[in-house]
């Protein structure tokens, strides 16, 4: 109960507040925009409208940071373009009216104050009922006293029940507890419906900007982390399977050469590029499962995961707690950042245990791998978890490490899914 009225004080509060400021934001705002408009032929309502665009603006951010109070949650803040440094002064001036977020503030302003007026009527009128039934006790006997008993009419006549002060005031005090458990949800009602109009006037813009700075984000990502990948699998061709082509490539010209003179040596020669065949097609088979692994394709994540740990040179505990099958682009973001993730454990850690978990969140997937390492892991530039960090952000995700010195080592990979 007392969570349930200090929610209800704060929602009153809000409502007499914004009430008040919409008064003084509509007697600023309707004047100057008018007074603007009328002087726009003499050229200096430019002027004066800049200035009701300016006073909008701080009116919406007051309301701005009363929302999250309200709401239960933060609020976006539009930006508001600025002019470059070096603009003329005509291009200072008009600034505030290319902005359309601006526009958007001075109509919140007149509209919302039709609104509060209601709200702010509706949420005091039922606290005033709500306060005067709950206290006719105390002062119901005065008025009795006032206008005569035999002058004084109540609900009790209507009912036919004795017209005595203790009657009344039982009435009043039923009629007030009635009233009091409906108060918080009619002032709360009056609070969102304001506070939800501000929401949407006041900070739409500000989350489709947040929305697509995102994305432009994750976009840079994706292309930084598709761009390392690339470096990495053209370094590991080139140091490995490369390699071994052209020495097997030189193998053969020289079994070419031994076969009429040294029958003998060149079957020994055969003999091993045969063998380094069989080593390069296994590197290639690596090297094929760090970009598309089969048993992910084929099986699904928890299997993907199961076999991953099984190759670690650590002993790695593995606890999948999800079954079913995500999306792919989901799945290859975890199941890389779980072998981005055990392969620095193994070169970096010097852990001699791991544990990684696999759950699903309300949000998406989550996949933890803790170790019992040195620590000192971290996401800085040219490092390994950085790319990782990139990768998953590619794919709207969210990394997180916590890796003091000393140890342990925890790593959580969060990937949004539907």
């Amino acid at each position: 109960m007392p969570a349930l009225l200090r929610r209800s004080l704060a929602d009153l509060g809000y409502l007499v507040s914004s009430f008040l400021l919409s008064v003084i934001g509509f007697a600023l705002l309707v004047p100057t925009f008018a007074a603007g408009l009328g002087t726009l032929p003499v050229g200096i309502g430019i002027a004066v409208l800049a200035l009701c665009l300016l006073i909008a603006r701080g009116f919406a951010e007051i309301e701005r940071r009363s929302l999250p109070a309200v709401l239960g949650h933060p609020v976006a803040r539009p930006h508001y373009p600025r002019p470059p440094r070096d603009a003329g002064f005509l291009r200072r001036l008009t600034a505030p009216l290319r902005a359309g977020q601006s526009w958007l503030d001075l109509l919140y302003g007149i509209l919302i104050f039709p609104v509060s007026v209601l709200t702010f009527a509706v949420a005091s009128t039922f606290s005033a009922a709500t306060l005067a039934a709950l206290t006719f006790p105390l002062y119901g006997w005065i008025i009795r006293r006032a206008v005569g008993e035999e002058n004084y009419n109540d609900l009790p006549d209507l009912l036919d029940l004795p017209n005595t002060h203790l009657v009344s005031s039982l009435f009043s005090l039923t009629a007030g507890l009635v009233l009091a458990l409906l108060l918080p949800l009619l002032v709360r009602g009056c609070a969102l419906l304001r506070a939800q109009l501000g929401r949407v006037m006041l900070t739409a813009v500000g989350e489709m900007q947040e929305r697509i700075a995102d994305l432009s984000e994750s976009r840079a990502a994706a292309v930084s982390a598709e761009a390392g990948a690339l470096r990495r699998l053209e370094r590991d061709i080139h140091d490995g399977p490369q390699q071994r082509l052209v020495h097997l490539a030189m193998e053969l010209s020289r079994v070419d050469r031994q076969m009429e003179r040294d029958p003998d040596a060149a079957r020994g020669t055969l003999t091993n590029a045969i063998s380094a065949t069989r080593e390069t097609l296994e590197e290639l088979r690596a090297l094929s499962r760090g970009i598309a692994p089969p048993v992910l394709t084929d099986r699904g994540l928890a299997p993907a995961l199961a076999a991953l740990t099984a190759r670690c040179p650590i002993p790695v505990t593995l606890d999948t707690r999800v079954q079913e099958r995500f999306p792919a682009s989901v799945e290859s973001t975890i199941y890389f950042a779980a072998a981005e993730c055990l392969t620095n454990v193994a070169k970096h850690s010097g852990a001699n245990a791991a544990k990684m978990v696999l759950s699903r969140t309300r949000h998406g997937l989550l996949l933890t791998l803790g170790d019992n390492g040195v620590g000192g892991a971290h996401l800085a530039r040219d490092h390994g978890l950085a790319g990782l960090a990139d990768r998953v952000k590619a794919a709207e995700g969210e990394l997180v490490v916590d890796s003091p010195e000393g140890g342990p080592t925890v790593v959580a990979v969060e990937v949004p899914c539907a």
